[in-house]
């Protein structure tokens, strides 16, 4: 198993685990978590994938968040999403800044 999806699979349950935890410093993290799989995981040919399924988990999370409340879940879902979206907000930033700087040497 690659660094890169061990870094997700942990980030993926700090983003769990940062739901019932309040810690001030919880985000920078997943954003550096974020950073580490950006930068191991996604490859060229990747890129464009994983750059359409952020923006649609992006939006598809912003557009549950009020759903959450009203099922009674106390928000806990929708602040594993808000979590999850630190990770994969940092991971997308970085692969588009790779991918442009990639267009950029054609």
């Amino acid at each position: 198993m690659k660094i890169g999806s061990i870094a997700f699979l942990v980030g993926l349950v700090l983003a769990v685990v940062g739901a019932f935890v309040d810690v001030q410093w919880f985000p920078a993290l997943l954003v550096v978590i974020g950073l580490v799989v950006g930068f191991l995981n996604v490859s060229g040919g990747e890129s464009r994938r994983f750059l359409i399924a952020a923006i649609a988990f992006m939006m598809a999370s912003t557009a549950l968040y009020p759903i959450d409340n009203l099922l009674g879940m106390g928000g806990v879902v929708g602040e594993i999403m808000h979590n999850i979206g630190y990770m994969v907000g940092a991971a997308a930033l970085l692969v588009a800044v790779l991918s442009l700087f990639d267009m950029s040497k054609d």
